[in-house]
């Protein structure tokens, strides 16, 4: 039961998510030439740590505050259930922590010559530990603010595509911001059903993420958006870039998250739960996808 416990803590249902931005860098990389297994796995590695790191954070840091109450409409969190202890948890947190600190110190040691550009990712590193713990741990969490939308696009986005890509290439392309960006916000949209399941318990908890500022309904309106500018962003670097009509396959995830925005707008906030693995699964489908269009040649 204790070890069911820990798995349950994990939250493995979230990691598609995490080695989506990942696969998408590594895509483009490969794309122009640039791909070795050691920094794929190592990268993806570091990932999951940083976002298993998070994933405890949240469940420590919820219950810490009183978020995670009897009114709570999501999954039960393991310390609000008494399953794992704080002190637990809290060690939990300090281990992936150092995992991750460990495992990025030897991704760049291994692949960055360059000092100025060691220290450039030393500190995205240390910022991304940081922004892990604090969404919802420490005086002032920023998740309680309705900051992580733009957190979440910043790393599993603009970072985490970006800085894939850079890891593999030593150079950045401007032109990586469109994937980039369509990565960012897929993964905003996950952030948004699990805000938008939790709006009653959150609006009750004193946690003002967006969708309880803006309303169910406009949560559902904004989820669509940031979907469809994800589509329009793709589609844009497609068309830039794809020459047979074969590598637009990314195209038939569309029916997938069109389906989900429709979820969010129509359905009860209570019966939500499941979409958010189904938007994670169909982020990482679109990756794969897009990243086979990029390699046809």
């Amino acid at each position: 039961m204790h070890i069911k416990a820990w798995i349950i803590a994990f939250r493995l249902r979230t990691l598609p998510l995490a080695i989506s931005c990942i696969g998408m860098g590594s895509f483009l990389a490969a794309e122009k030439g640039f791909f070795t297994w050691p920094v794929f796995l190592l990268t993806i590695v570091t990932t999951i740590f940083l976002q298993i790191l998070s994933n405890l954070a949240n469940d420590y840091g919820d219950a810490v505050s009183g978020i995670d109450g009897e009114h709570r409409t999501g999954p039960k969190r393991m310390v609000q259930t008494g399953a794992i202890s704080k002190q637990a948890m809290k060690k939990a947190m300090y281990i992936f922590g150092m995992l991750s600190f460990f495992c990025g110190i030897t991704l760049l040691y291994s692949t960055l010559k360059d000092f100025q550009s060691f220290l450039v990712f030393l500190g995205l590193g240390i910022a991304s530990i940081f922004a892990a713990i604090t969404y919802t741990v420490g005086k002032k969490p920023y998740g309680y603010v309705g900051l992580g939308d733009l957190s979440v696009f910043i790393f599993f986005g603009l970072v985490g595509v970006g800085g894939t890509y850079y890891l593999f290439t030593k150079t950045l392309d401007w032109n990586i911001l469109f994937p980039a960006c369509s990565s960012g916000l897929f993964a905003v949209g996950v952030l948004n059903i699990n805000n938008v399941r939790d709006i009653e318990s959150d609006k009750a908890s004193g946690k003002f993420s967006l969708p309880v500022r803006m309303g169910k309904k406009n949560a559902g309106l904004y989820h669509a958006c940031i979907t469809a500018i994800g589509v329009v962003c793709a589609v844009v670097y497609a068309a830039l870039h794809f020459e047979i009509l074969i590598q637009w396959i990314f195209l038939v995830t569309i029916p997938l998250f069109w389906g989900i925005a429709g979820a969010v707008i129509k359905l009860p906030s209570h019966e939500l739960d499941p979409f958010l693995k189904r938007m994670a699964l169909s982020t990482l489908l679109f990756v794969l996808l897009f990243g086979i269009g990029l390699l046809i040649r």
